[in-house]
């Protein structure tokens, strides 16, 4: 298939022009590669090695020379963070604003299916949709079984299992031999469907879709029974979308990409994957076999190089490729992996001993705009004995609502947003801020805000107002609490508007808009052992497509309670043996650290048991690495 786009549209001085206007360096074959590929192919990107800029550079290459009014570019991505910050790249160009409205179409996978494939076969069949949500599903769910007698025999049988209720719950549609089918949350049933509980648990599941109550993985089986009833369906999507570009592949379901290749899948369509599958965190690729189509091919192009950080932590993070063997080269600075030893009555002490290494090895002007994370693999312990095992143990203060902290906290992007505003570029400085709000708002209320191209300007208006906030946020003195909250209070007013709701009354807002004092600079008469806390806590999935200037990740123990993550890791890492030949539990808890440790730029410190790790304190010094011991009550 003859894409329609101009010849000349991935010439190379076009690419540099553009490139040099977005600060983006094209010095690596490999960058070439991908960027004037007009063929299906997959990419396989290191942490850092500028996978979304090199993406955001392309898709405004193809918006400049599309030539089609009716067939377009369909980018796809996992998940809204990653869709936001492409459309985000998108949004500084004129050229890539037009892949914001029709014929492209920039969004989730869920959000496609949904769009194109299961929301049309509802509708054809008189359904209403209500939500598409696992808890709002859940909730209604219980509710029916508790309050319709027409359940009884199957809220009976609920009650006799200790998982009864999560059947319920989870029940879900499959598309088995053509057919839609209920299921349960492990994709079985305990009973015959044809028995009494059985044929209720199906009523009731026909009965909430009746309603339009749906939960996210009943799309994909309703898109996909539609497909294998209405194959045209999938030649026109096909059709209208000839070039298809999917990112975060690595995070991307059987499910999800067994849907992908029934629409995308036949010869003529160009489908470009880019992703890091040692980052796949979110998938289980040990439980069943790969489908053919698995990312990434073992042709797969790659970016080996990170900009993000240097050797020592590229050669660490090299040593953690589980699923596919990358040697990662370090381009960033040459920053500093610590190791920070602590017993058992020390535990209290690691996070403000990690505070002072970072006031000691981080420039204060990345630190005053971006935080220094503390993250684990657990946060909260389970039933074991042992300690430390999970972000609690180390920080007592740490609640749920903590976590959704590094999505981020307002204050944190505005500070750094007039960094920009510094240089002249204001536009840029608007958008990043008020990105920052819409994802706050999202996250504290569960509501989504329109892109700031959409917000209007008319007068009296509530976009006109949040304009002017946005103004009043960029120039305002962020290191003054009264002005600081007097400024979210305004917000408070001008948000619901702007959504259609009622005054916003969301409480976990109330940490992302919270006023953080900023970082103290360095003196000698500063007592390190009453300043504040600086750092972010967070779980290291959250942290996932983040780049922090410095990273601590503390010691956990594994959901069973028999190993300590970083122990294991790290001793398998100091004896040069290879992680792949490590047991399952290992491997996982590997890809996990794999994460982590590839965010920072200046910092990145583990916590471990000196007890545990002593073996291999020897080894690990012997790389480079900095080792320091946690004082009992710092």
């Amino acid at each position: 298939m003859t894409l329609p786009f101009a010849p000349d549209t991935f010439a190379k001085d076009k690419a540099e022009a553009l490139a040099a206007q977005r600060g983006l360096e094209l010095t690596h074959p490999q960058q070439w590669d991908f960027l004037q590929s007009a063929e299906s192919l997959d990419l396989q990107a290191a942490p850092g090695s500028g996978k979304t800029s090199l993406i955001g550079l392309k898709l405004t290459l193809l918006a400049q020379g599309w030539s089609s009014a009716t067939r377009g570019i369909c980018v796809l991505s996992h998940t809204n963070t990653a869709k936001d910050e492409i459309t985000h790249r998108l949004s500084d160009s004129p050229a890539g604003r037009r892949l914001l409205g029709f014929p492209h179409f920039i969004g989730t996978i869920q959000s496609f299916t949904n769009t194109f494939l299961a929301l049309p076969a509802l509708r054809s069949r008189g359904i209403d949709i209500q939500t598409v949500d696992d808890a709002a599903y859940e909730h209604a769910a219980l509710r029916l079984l508790d309050n319709h007698r027409g359940y009884f025999k199957l809220k009976a049988y609920t009650e006799r299992r200790r998982d009864g209720r999560d059947l319920v719950a989870g029940a879900h549609y499959i598309c088995d031999a053509g057919e839609l089918t209920v299921t349960g949350p492990t994709g079985t049933l305990p009973f015959k469907s044809t028995s009494p509980s059985g044929q209720q648990l199906i009523r009731l599941k026909n009965d909430l879709a009746d309603q339009g109550l749906f939960r996210y993985s009943d799309m994909f089986a309703i898109a996909e029974h539609h497909l294998l009833h209405h194959p045209d369906i999938a030649q026109a999507t096909a059709h209208r979308f000839p070039f298809v570009l999917l990112d975060e592949m690595q995070d991307t379901s059987d499910l999800q990409q067994h849907l992908l290749d029934q629409v995308f899948g036949k010869v003529g369509t160009v489908v470009q994957r880019a992703g890091d599958v040692n980052q796949g965190i979110f998938t289980d690729r040990t439980q069943a076999p790969l489908l053919p189509s698995a990312f990434p091919h073992a042709s797969a192009a790659q970016l080996p190089v990170s900009r993000r950080f240097g050797t020592q932590i590229a050669d660490l993070a090299s040593r953690l490729t589980v699923q596919r063997r990358q040697t990662i080269d370090g381009a960033g600075p040459q920053g500093t992996i610590a190791l920070l030893l602590f017993d058992d009555d020390c535990v209290p002490g690691v996070i403000p001993a990690f505070e002072r290494l970072t006031r000691e090895t981080v420039p204060d002007h990345l630190l005053a705009t971006a935080p220094p994370r503390i993250l684990a693999s657990r946060l909260l312990p389970g039933k074991a004995e042992a300690f430390p095992q999970a972000m609690t143990c180390y920080l007592p203060t740490f609640t749920s609502h903590t976590a959704a902290q590094p999505a981020l906290e307002l204050i944190t992007t505005v500070r750094a947003a007039r960094a920009l505003l510094a240089t002249g570029d204001r536009r840029t400085a608007t958008v990043q801020t008020w990105d920052a709000v819409r994802r706050a708002f999202r996250q504290g209320s569960g509501n989504a805000l329109p892109a700031i191209q959409r917000i209007e300007r008319r007068a009296d208006s509530a976009g006109l107002q949040m304009r002017i906030l946005l103004h009043d946020l960029l120039s305002a003195d962020t290191d003054d609490p009264a002005q600081w909250n007097a400024l979210m209070g305004r917000l408070r007013g001008v948000l619901p508007q702007l959504a259609d709701l009622s005054p916003l009354t969301a409480p976990r807002i109330d940490d992302l808009l919270r006023h953080i004092p900023p970082l103290v600079p360095r003196t000698e008469a500063v007592v390190e052992e009453a300043a504040p806390m600086m750092s972010v806590a967070t779980s290291i999935q959250r942290a996932k497509g983040e780049t922090h200037a410095a990273t601590l990740i503390l010691e956990c123990l594994d959901s069973r309670g028999r190993k300590y993550d970083v122990h294991e890791t790290l001793a398998l890492v100091a004896q040069s043996k290879d992680v792949a030949d490590a047991p399952i539990t290992v491997r996982k808890a590997a890809q996990l650290l794999f994460v982590g440790a590839t965010r920072p730029t200046h910092l990145l410190a583990f916590a471990a048991h000196r007890t545990r790790i002593a073996p291999h304190i020897e080894a690990l010094q012997a790389r480079g690495w900095l080792v320091r011991s946690v004082a009992p009550g710092r």
